[in-house]
């Protein structure tokens, strides 16, 4: 009798994931280590709150454009070559950053410009990056692949602040950029060895139209359009990781490797629940388990904020890790499986536009918030804010908190 593999195993036999997984957790590496080590940067080189807004800021300026045109790039063209052309711009930008670092580290002017550039990069790779999983694995086995996927990426997220901490001391503030400019080249040699299927039926236009396709399908799923508001606003007001240079520096007093652990706490949670929830089945209900997710996520965020001792900060960054790891792969499931592979990259694009938007101006919120109070009150009060909105959307929102996968159309083929 043969013995069935777990569906987890059963992905990882494909060697187009295989190749896939390899090229993310490189790219996904040397981006962390970029963006630690760049906020790290500037805040040392400026000393002000603001400038840790202001670089939120400049990283989210070019996500909404950049991130619309590369969703129809990635319904119109190769998805593995856009992934390539990316990443190989990314390369550069980290090259011109190592050189900074080692030559010019007081040059804050030329990081925001990097930093402008570098999302630009993202903006075009991550639709196409969103959008690829599903064309190489079995419906069967997407949410195990998602969760396969989302687990090595933490584990990049985890090495990257702690490789930064503990490079930047003895070796200056190049190293962290010299090895990522490494791990973009590294990650190109892993999407060469992906092998896309051909896709079937026409290919869509680029064109205005076909932008506000993706966008209407959006507006008019209430699960998708559900879960990534909730996400963004969540993470705008609750997200903490620009202040994390404020609390290692002036309120936990842990100097650039407890930052670095600080900032690898989130993702020591994440990749934690990544392992649970590859032995469970999966979600029968995302929605629900979104919702109480991003709960938790308000939760632990508030008491972060409180914390002056750093084992509790980083278990309260760890709690939220594991509600943000479950919060991402509910919102792909319901994401990739209501979605036609036809309109996939555009609707990724305006998923993306929500992260970036999440992800950067929660950046500038906090960093902006703080200046004006103090960072433990712009904390504490962006979880208080993540907790209405939860219950906002739960009472708004039945058709999100009531989301069933199997009652969603099949992918296209």
């Amino acid at each position: 009798m043969t013995r069935t593999l777990h569906p987890t195993l059963q992905a990882l036999a494909i060697p187009n994931v295989r190749w896939l997984l390899a090229s993310r957790f490189s790219s996904r590496l040397a981006r962390s280590l970029i963006a630690a080590m760049l906020a790290y940067h500037v805040f040392v080189a400026t000393g002000s709150y603001a400038s840790l807004g202001l670089l939120g800021l400049t990283e989210f300026l070019p996500v909404i454009p950049v991130s619309l045109l590369g969703g129809t790039l990635a319904d119109r063209f190769d998805r593995k070559r856009l992934l390539v052309s990316s990443h190989a711009a990314a390369l550069a930008g980290a090259g011109v950053l190592a050189w900074f670092g080692s030559q010019a580290p007081d040059n804050t002017a030329a990081l925001f410009v990097v930093a402008f550039l570098l999302a630009i990069a993202e903006g075009f790779a991550a639709p196409a990056g969103s959008s690829l999983l599903p064309n190489l694995v079995p419906r069967e086995l997407f949410q195990n692949a998602t969760v396969l996927s989302s687990g090595i990426v933490q584990v990049a997220f985890i090495s990257g602040p702690i490789a930064m901490g503990w490079l930047v001391e003895p070796f200056g503030f190049g190293a962290p950029y010299t090895l990522a400019l490494a791990l973009y080249g590294v990650s190109i040699a892993g999407l060469l060895g992906v092998r896309t299927p051909r896709a079937a039926g026409q290919r869509t236009p680029v064109s205005w139209r076909s932008v506000r396709e993706g966008i209407d399908f959006v507006r008019h799923n209430q699960p998708i359009l559900g879960s990534i508001t909730l996400d963004m606003f969540a993470v705008i007001f609750a997200g903490v990781t620009a202040l994390l240079p404020v609390y290692a520096e002036e309120i936990l007093e842990v100097g650039p490797r407890g930052y670095g652990l600080l900032r690898s706490s989130i993702g020591l949670g994440t990749f934690a629940m990544a392992l649970i929830l590859m032995t469970r089945k999966p979600f029968t209900r995302p929605g629900r388990a979104l919702l109480i997710a991003v709960c938790f996520f308000g939760v632990a965020t508030i008491v972060f904020g409180l914390s002056d001792a750093l084992p509790l900060s980083m278990a309260a960054m760890a709690i939220a890790g594991m509600a943000d790891q479950i919060s991402m792969t509910t919102r792909s499931v319901i994401l990739q499986l209501s979605t036609p592979d036809a309109l996939r990259g555009r609707v990724n694009s305006v998923n993306m536009i929500f992260i970036g938007a999440s992800n950067e101006l929660g950046e500038a919120e906090s960093g902006f918030l703080a200046s004006l109070t103090s960072a433990v009150f712009s904390v504490v009060a962006g979880g208080v804010i993540c907790l209405g909105v939860v219950g906002i959307t739960t009472a708004r929102m039945p058709a999100l908190r009531t989301y069933e996968p199997e009652g969603q159309p099949p992918l296209e083929k």
